[in-house]
């Protein structure tokens, strides 16, 4: 059997899995911005009756992954896997989320990086013939990644302008062998860069040299050029981020000032919600690939796409050591066509 890699990093899927349906919730913040009428339910209170910040992300994301099947149809049992993660301490939203399912499960840790990690694992089991449908999703809540990664609320510390602000909200995608469209056709699986960031509240200095390692590598894979799609969008890179791709990409001989944005930098409005340097977050890329880029896809407006989600893999224990921030960055190619 030939082996389906295509350039050093890149698979080119033979059977591109079809997205059949999305679904997206977020929380009162998200609400308020720009995206606001691309997502599905925008919660008043991000508690959503729940006892804890932990809880309310777990039930975002399992009443997402149902809603997003409802939505294509389908039920539990129609499922193959569940691929899903989060932020938290041994993902706990996606694990708890994933004993309500009743899903056959892989729980993956990619930090904000894991919508297009499981989108692409997704992708190889369904092209690989080992599946037929697979859910893809993660979440984040700001309030419980405050207090696992910075400080608990009731501090009342203050952020630094270069900080991010962690979306609240969680993205389901639903892969099929079978639909028409749209199609994730290449991945592009990152490496590990680390370039000696050691500061937690600037994250997208952190994991930009990665995301610009997969978006040159992606690019001699496939033969691609930035014109070549109509979005490039990184995951939560913030307006710090997304500076250093641009310039660092220019160096390179790449261009992408015409078609290059980041998550981060769309989902809020930064002056007028005071969110300093953006969105981070697993939920960030999820909610707006699930959201704005899915219907935007669907309407025509967009009919090749770049997304390629960011995670800084780290802890607070390693980052008080001293130890600096390895960054990851994935990437997958979302068509209107087969290719």
């Amino acid at each position: 059997m030939a082996i389906k890699k295509f350039g050093s990093q890149t698979v080119k899927f033979q059977n591109p899995p079809s997205i059949v349906s999305t679904y997206t919730i977020v929380g009162p913040k998200e609400g308020e911005g720009p995206l606001k009428k691309y997502f599905d339910m925008i919660l008043e209170d991000d508690m959503w009756g729940q006892e804890s910040f932990e809880k309310s992300e777990a039930k975002i994301q399992e009443e997402t992954i149902k809603a997003a099947l409802t939505n294509g149809n389908l039920t539990n049992n129609d499922i193959d896997y569940l691929l899903s993660g989060d932020l938290l301490n041994q993902i706990i939203s996606s694990t708890y989320t994933a004993r309500s399912l009743s899903i056959p499960y892989y729980g993956l840790y990619g930090a904000c990086s894991t919508m297009t990690e499981s989108l692409s694992l997704g992708a190889m089991l369904i092209d690989g013939g080992f599946a037929d449908k697979v859910v893809c999703a993660t979440s984040s809540h700001f309030s419980s990644a405050e207090r696992q990664f910075r400080f608990p609320l009731e501090y009342g510390s203050q952020r630094n302008f270069g900080a991010q602000w962690t979306v609240t909200g969680s993205g389901a995608t639903v892969l099929s062998s079978q639909g028409n469209g749209p199609y994730i056709t290449y991945a592009t699986t990152g490496k590990i860069i680390d370039m000696g960031i050691k500061d937690a509240t600037n994250m997208g200095a952190a994991m930009a040299p990665a995301a610009v390692d997969t978006l040159i590598t992606h690019f001699k894979d496939t033969g691609y050029s930035p014109s070549s799609y109509d979005l490039i969008i990184s995951g939560d890179l913030g307006k710090v981020g997304k500076s250093i791709v641009l310039d660092l990409m220019k160096k390179e001989g790449y261009d992408l000032s015409s078609m290059y944005t980041d998550c981060g930098v769309e989902i809020f409005d930064g002056d007028a919600q005071d969110t300093h340097a953006g969105g981070s977050g697993c939920g960030c890329s999820a909610v707006v690939l699930n959201g704005y880029i899915y219907k935007e896809m669907m309407k025509g407006n967009f009919r090749r796409i770049l997304i390629m989600a960011t995670g800084a893999l780290h802890s607070t224990i390693i980052n008080q050591q001293g130890e600096s921030i390895p960054g990851i960055a994935h990437a997958v190619t979302i068509d209107v066509s087969k290719g």
